[in-house]
């Protein structure tokens, strides 16, 4: 009985032994909580904004041509500069010009010395038809000589109002203000308005500057939808620095472009200093005012094969995997349109250790 006794004993004490041999190893097999920080995530006013790519150009550009056949003499003008409306800009061969004109005051003067001759025909035959010392048929002609005589006065005029016209083609002025283009054409030159010669330099007006861009469908149905007051567009230079100048949209496409599913919008900004050229492709970025929406750090945004997610930290302590439509950026945050509801909280750090799953041990982030 005794022997017995003992060896019960032995058998309990050798069960207790395993029993806590068996805790201590799960204890060491169980994986570590991984530790991590969340915020719980509410909505709050954000813009509502849209991105493209634009093209600068000119308000306006000019193309300054040659308007009579000429030797071009002189130009009066470095190429690239800024420019006045009435500035001088070339000089086309005056002689021929100016002996046109005194042959047309020529025609002229004697046009009207033969209708001032006709009048006083006029006046004394006049007289004696009256007195019927004539017959009617010479007082008819006569006036008919008079009349006659008129209109060669008024194409003779005409004649010279074209030739000061044509004389003072020669001069080439500016007709905007802008920046000058590249001469066409070098002094000595034979050129015509009606060839390729014609064209002379260009002038373009840099400020105000016009951006050409184009936005989606759903973008220009949301800017449209908003009041144009509240529309802003900000520019960004390649080199990624912002142009402090604010835009204003001044035309938007009335059709969609079929090729694209694009609608061609155009803003205007200041560009007092020329810091912008035309011709340059700068990033448009059109603020339509603002929307209640989860911003979440663009650090806690992931990607797969599947699209965007963020992780979760469940209620049961474990990572959660949730998948996201995200928006634009916001800063160094990021718009998220679907997928989060307010007071979730999003895990932000630690990320590359989470798996679906895994236990994680949360603690605000600071």
């Amino acid at each position: 009985m005794r022997v017995l006794a003992l060896l019960l004993s032995a058998f309990l004490v050798a069960c207790s032994q395993g029993d806590a041999r068996q805790r201590k190893d799960d204890a060491k097999g169980a994986p570590e909580a991984v530790p991590v920080s969340v915020i719980e995530v509410a909505p709050r006013e954000v813009p509502v904004s849209f991105e493209a790519v634009g093209r600068t150009e000119g308000s306006r550009e000019v193309q300054i041509r040659a308007r009579v056949t000429g030797i071009l003499e002189k130009q009066l003008y470095t190429e690239g500069d800024s420019v006045k409306p009435g500035d001088v800009l070339f000089q086309i061969e005056r002689a021929p010009f100016e002996i046109e004109l005194a042959q047309a005051r020529g025609t002229l003067a004697e046009a009207s010395a033969r209708e001032a001759l006709a009048v006083q025909e006029h006046e004394r035959l006049k007289n004696l038809v009256d007195r019927r010392a004539i017959s009617q048929k010479e007082a008819d002609q006569a006036a008919s000589a008079l009349q006659q005589s008129r209109a060669l006065l008024q194409v003779a005029r005409a004649r010279v109002r074209q030739a000061e016209l044509n004389l003072s083609y020669t001069t080439v002025s500016a007709p905007i203000d802008g920046i000058t283009g590249r001469a066409q054409q070098s002094i000595g030159s034979l050129v015509s308005p009606t060839s390729e010669s014609a064209m002379l330099t260009s002038i373009t007006r840099a400020d105000p500057l016009w951006v050409r861009f184009a936005l989606s469908e759903a973008e220009y149905a949301t800017v449209r939808n908003r009041d144009q007051k509240a529309v802003e567009v900000r520019l960004e230079t390649a080199d990624g620095r912002g142009y402090p100048q604010a835009a204003r949209v001044n035309f938007s496409g009335s059709t969609v472009d079929a090729a694209t599913g694009t609608v061609q919008m155009r803003a205007e900004v200041p560009n007092p200093d020329v810091a912008l050229l035309p011709g340059q492709f700068v990033r448009v970025r059109v603020i339509a005012g603002t929307q209640a929406a989860i911003v979440v750090p663009q650090t806690a945004v992931m990607q797969n094969e599947s699209g965007r997610f963020v992780w979760v930290a469940g209620p049961d302590g474990k990572a959660q995997q949730r998948s996201i439509r995200a928006g634009g950026w916001l800063g160094a945050d990021w718009i998220v349109l679907e997928g989060l509801k307010p007071g979730d909280p999003v895990i932000v750090d630690n990320l590359v250790r989470l798996r679906p799953g895994v236990s994680v041990a949360v603690k605000k982030a600071g």
